[in-house]
């Protein structure tokens, strides 16, 4: 339908007649004269039984315009001259056209989506990328984008509006609240992908106002590979809401120890944990001691800088230290002690999140990683 319209108003510039375009049912959609839009044509059920491709009747020139077996359009021009029938005969070809493409680009579409999600056959991929024109061995990765209170419609006007003369990026909705971006590898310049990725997001939070999320995949070598850097993406934003859920940009390649627990069995990290902590000891840790024990890990164990930066005494920050190894036993100056309480912190946390039911994944098929 926008389609249509886009045509007809670009006509209007430099048609000198009234046309339109009417649907099955005789009602003009689209117009060079916008108030006819949404009246009726009379002759239009008279045009689409007649056997002729061409119709005149009433001072106006008709054609047929078959789009499917269910669908078709007739497309009208005021006048029964030999204009007339220029004007539809370009009319009828360039709409034609422009649907065409608008078929074609959705087939495509609908092709990238299926090699995300592994609904192609390997062997295929390569021949079917040829036919829509799509470069098979070009490095490519996936940029995952989940937005909350936002319409989606909007995130991809924006996101094409970024990219619009990038040939070979893709941008696809996977679902209601999931949009992937299928981008060329700056193999040269790898830094750019964290700038593209903050570039979308300040981009999206500024005009959707939405609450914005991105995970980023690993390169793929080839078009079948883009499956597996989405499945990448896909578990850096789920791995990401876990253990970095003040982030809003969410690598593979940075998720560290989280991407480790994520794949572990549940019941492997209670044993875990009943091992590292004894009985209610995490639970006795007050939320003072813990922020003491966060920060102290953000400062690589620096005690000085952790004092500085909680504004306590080095004293203070000694006595919380001796109250933490008085309950669980572990003395977190200690290198191995640290990193000990940190993994229990982790694996506490994922099992919070996967009681509670809030681990979202996208896409599925994350465990192939």
């Amino acid at each position: 339908m926008e389609e249509l319209k886009k045509c007809i108003r670009e006509a209007g510039q430099f048609m000198d007649k009234v046309a339109g375009v009417l649907d099955a049912d005789g009602m003009i959609i689209a117009c060079t004269d916008e108030k006819l839009e949404g009246t009726e044509d009379s002759s239009a059920r008279a045009v689409l039984l007649s056997d002729e491709s061409i119709a005149i009747t009433y001072g106006r020139t008709y054609v047929k315009l078959p789009i499917s077996e269910r669908t078709s359009y007739i497309i009208f021009v005021d006048g029964a001259d030999t204009v007339a029938r220029v004007y539809i005969e370009l009319l009828s070809n360039w709409i034609l056209a422009v649907l065409e493409e608008r078929n074609s680009d959705a087939e495509k579409e609908a092709f990238l989506k299926n090699v995300l999600l592994e609904n192609e056959l390997p062997g295929d991929i390569p021949l079917k990328a040829r036919e829509y024109k799509i470069p098979y061995s070009l490095p490519r990765l996936a940029f995952l984008i989940r937005f909350e209170q936002a319409e989606e419609i909007d995130c991809l006007e924006i996101l094409n509006s970024m990219f619009p003369d990038e040939k070979n990026s893709h941008i696809l909705a996977m679902d209601e609240e999931t949009i992937v971006v299928l981008m060329e590898y700056p193999r040269d310049e790898p830094e750019l992908v964290d700038e593209i990725a903050r570039q979308m997001l300040d981009n999206l939070n500024s005009e959707s106002m939405a609450t914005i999320h991105i995970g980023i995949g690993m390169p793929a070598e080839t078009l079948k590979d883009t499956a597996k850097s989405y499945r990448e993406a896909s578990l850096a934003l789920t791995v990401g809401s876990i253990f970095q859920n003040e982030t809003y940009v969410m690598r593979y390649d940075k998720l560290g120890l989280g991407r480790l627990i994520y794949q572990l069995p549940p019941t492997l990290c209670h044993m875990f944990l009943d091992e590292v902590f004894p009985t209610g000891a995490y639970e006795a840790l007050d939320s003072e001691t813990l922020l003491t024990i966060y920060k102290f890990f953000e400062n690589n164990l620096n005690g000085s800088e952790t004092s500085r930066q909680l504004f306590v005494h080095r004293n203070t920050l000694v006595y919380r230290l001796d109250k933490v190894q008085k309950i669980t036993g572990l003395d977190l100056r200690n290198f191995d002690d640290a990193v000990l309480f940190k993994l229990a912190s982790m694996v506490r946390k994922y099992l919070e999140k996967q009681e509670k039911g809030s681990l979202k994944t996208t896409g599925g098929k994350w465990w192939h990683s």
